[in-house]
């Protein structure tokens, strides 16, 4: 039987390594096995603060999105207006109301404007006499005043347009009339508001400014019946505001006076205090002095109130 030297193993194919060299490896592997174990770790933990900051990225946009939605909630939890407004307003207003209407309908899906127009005082004493309306819109301060004495004002009223009187004549203006002191030819056929409307009101100012007296073939009892006369040919000549002969178009033909502008009317506007509708009725006011409001009221011609 053969014999082993020293330092040989029968496992490693007779040779034993020294113990020196043993011990040193162990170390060696120790060292490794740690490294691994600290390698491992640093990931593990690398994992979970990765994930700790996804978690965070997470919650911080759901609060966001909690943020967004609880907005939106409160917007939509404002009362949605909905009903009839019933307004009543000065006729020299229709065109300009009625388109302002439609802007309102069409933003507020649910709800509808009905206007009643006309002259200020028909319209101030229907209201006083308990017709239902939630909004009116007076040509002067006067005719609300016969509103606001009574109590029937919901609001204070506040101006929101101005408006400056023209000589609304036939088409081409076949008399010539060039100024307010034209009027009084004899001869011509001229038609006033009544005195008791705004515009009648505004004529008559302007006339006693030039010292001028005129008798009209009749007096109108609203701004819309005096031009209507100018326009079928019964009358030759009227005083009404600006906007009128501007939405007539080529139906008649404007001439301005400086006379008018001692006779500018302020337009006030209020909601009534038996008001059936006050939400939609408030809505409608804040339209009718926001900057869409107010852009259709000037492009018809109204000015805008004094600052």
């Amino acid at each position: 039987m053969a014999e082993r030297e020293p330092g040989t193993d029968a496992h490693d194919g007779g040779f034993s390594e020294p113990q020196s060299l043993r011990g040193s490896r162990s170390v060696t592997t120790r060292s490794a096995r740690r490294t691994r174990r600290t390698t491992r770790t640093l990931q593990v933990a690398g994992a979970g603060v990765a994930a700790l900051l996804a978690l965070s990225a997470c919650s911080s946009s759901d609060d966001t999105s909690d943020s967004s939605d609880a907005a939106k909630s409160s917007t939509s939890s404002s009362p949605k207006l909905s009903g009839t407004v019933t307004v009543f307003a000065a006729a020299s207003l229709k065109e300009s109301f009625t388109a302002l209407g439609e802007q309102f309908e069409k933003a507020h899906p649910g709800t509808e404007v009905t206007f009643s127009f006309g002259g200020s005082d028909s319209l101030a004493a229907s209201v006083t006499g308990g017709a239902p309306a939630d909004v009116f819109a007076a040509a002067s301060p006067k005719t609300m005043a016969i509103v606001t004495d009574k109590g029937d004002a919901a609001t204070a009223p506040s101006t929101f347009v101005r408006n400056q009187l023209e000589i609304a004549t036939l088409p081409g203006n076949p008399d010539k009339i060039a100024s307010l002191k034209d009027l009084t030819r004899s001869g011509l056929k001229v038609v006033l508001c009544d005195k008791t409307v705004p515009c009648g009101a505004a004529a008559q100012k302007a006339l006693d400014a030039s010292r001028l007296k005129l008798t009209p073939v009749s007096y109108e009892q609203d701004v819309k019946s005096a031009l209507t006369k100018v326009e079928l040919k019964e009358a030759d000549a009227a005083v009404v505001y600006k906007t009128d002969v501007k939405a007539a178009g080529d139906k008649v033909e404007g001439v301005e006076f400086p006379e008018s502008a001692q006779a500018v009317n302020d337009y006030p506007i209020a909601l009534l205090k038996d008001a059936h509708n006050t939400a939609a009725a408030k809505a409608f006011i804040a339209l009718v002095r926001s900057p869409e409001g107010q852009k259709v009221l000037t492009d018809a011609g109204f000015l805008k109130p004094a600052s």
